[in-house]
């Protein structure tokens, strides 16, 4: 993800995930304290619009994507591109969530159902199952632990053979707790939370829980929401190899690669 030094303004969209039916977020507007980024366009590919996005990761060349509601959840291979779906496995009966690779493994969870699944990477075939207390929503992965958000303002770290907790922390903005932490990435040693119902993505710091930035797609959020509070931004992705971070939403027809733009005078 390439840092463009200018003033933050949004680029023009060329083309007009929650979780779930919940309350309307209570994340606390950011603060003058806390630095806000824009971003540009940097490409942009079609995306499925029937794609209720829960999860979004990138693994050796290809999106993985992992979509929700019950009867519609299902774990996808995406090629970038064209937006092909190469490899795609049905996940019945759940609402299911986020989801993120690890080892030859993906892992996935579900809403509020408290089970999470085994997939072989290659296969997509079910390798197992687990269960966890409360519910699922996003998921990402530091080469350590799983990171796990519920919907409230905690972040589980948890063990990826047994997927029991280790540790939490609570997500706080200038003190306040941060609601509806959704979809999450690991970028560059931090994470990456779209926080439900807002057009923002939180940059948080793994080791304290502090809101170090937010990033502002409020005029992409509102090209693609068109009235409907499904249609919400909902799902990161990073390549690493080649610094590139990718952003869509819930229903939305087009996948965003962007750069960021920091905050005048930084």
């Amino acid at each position: 993800m390439r840092m463009i030094f200018a003033v933050p303004v949004a680029a023009p969209i060329l083309l007009g995930l929650a979780a779930c039916a919940q309350p309307a977020a209570q994340v606390q507007a950011p603060a003058a304290a806390i630095p806000t980024w824009g971003y540009r366009i940097a490409a942009e590919y079609p995306h499925d619009p029937q794609a209720f996005t829960q999860g979004l990761f990138w693994l050796d060349g290809h999106l993985y994507e992992s979509t929700g509601h019950v009867g519609q959840s299902s774990l996808r291979k995406v090629n970038l591109e064209d937006g092909r779906v190469l490899r795609r496995v049905e996940i019945p009966r759940v609402f299911g969530e986020g989801s993120v690779n690890w080892g030859e493994q993906i892992v996935s969870i579900t809403w509020q159902d408290g089970i999470g699944y085994r997939w072989d990477r290659e296969t997509f075939r079910q390798l197992g199952t687990f269960t966890y207390p409360g519910e699922g929503w996003g998921l990402t992965q530091n080469g350590t632990d799983i990171v796990m958000s519920d919907g409230t303002a905690e972040l589980r770290f948890l063990d990826p053979a047994t997927m029991q907790e280790r540790r939490r922390i609570t997500v706080t903005a200038d003190g306040e707790r941060v609601v509806n932490l959704n979809e999450l990435e690991w970028v560059n040693g931090e994470i990456f939370a779209n926080i439900w119902q807002t057009p923002r993505i939180a940059r948080i710091d793994p080791a304290s829980g502090n809101v170090t930035g937010w990033i502002d797609l409020s005029d992409m959020a509102a090209r693609h929401g068109r009235g409907d509070i499904d249609r919400v931004l909902n799902g990161i992705a990073y390549d690493a190899e080649r610094d590139r971070l990718f952003v869509t939403g819930k229903y939305w027809d087009r996948l965003y690669e962007i750069d960021l733009v920091p905050p005048q005078g930084r």
